[in-house]
């Protein structure tokens, strides 16, 4: 299972280093990784999306709380959250594919903020499955370059679980 942490440490030099070394040296990897600044000065958030179990995760989080910089490590795995992700798709588009190509994004409400001669460069933010639905659809047409930041996530306030929402909107429909 894929479990997203949010680590909220200081902001020093090093510090991430410490992190990767220390899911290094226990063999652990880490599928997605997004470092910023916090709403507190001199404090970052790191978000990571880790595979394991719960048993591994509480041990990393241990191990993690371990690390002199780190003030706060929570599972936010079954938290509500608001999950997002920024994706660089470039895609061919040449004038006899152009507007399918436009249009798509225009249904995924991603932006076009690159045109050239035989292709487009897309910005897509979203939840991370919009992410690779948007890939699946923009293939057939050829994808010369993607970059993604991978996933960023709060918890939510109103403890409102959209997941739990999508889902039962699907049984009534």
């Amino acid at each position: 299972m894929k479990h997203t942490l949010s680590v909220l440490v200081e902001d020093e030099a090093g510090v991430l280093s410490r992190i990767s070394s220390l899911f290094a040296r226990r063999g652990f990897n880490i599928e997605s990784l997004a470092v910023g600044p916090g709403e507190q000065g001199g404090v970052s958030r790191i978000t990571m999306v880790v595979p394991g179990d719960d048993r591994v995760i509480e041990q990393l989080t241990k191990q993690l709380y371990k690390l002199v910089n780190v003030l706060k490590v929570q599972d936010i795995t079954e938290t509500p959250c608001v999950e997002r992700e920024l994706m660089l798709v470039k895609v061919n588009a040449t004038s006899s594919n152009r507007s399918e190509v436009i249009e798509l994004a225009q249904i995924f409400r991603a932006r076009v903020v690159d045109v050239a001669e035989d292709s487009l460069t897309l910005e897509v933010v979203g939840d991370p499955g919009k992410m690779v639905a948007i890939v699946q659809v923009l293939q057939k047409f050829g994808l010369r370059e993607m970059a993604r930041t991978g996933k960023i996530a709060l918890t939510r306030e109103s403890g409102v679980n959209t997941e739990l929402l999508k889902s039962l909107e699907a049984k009534v429909s």
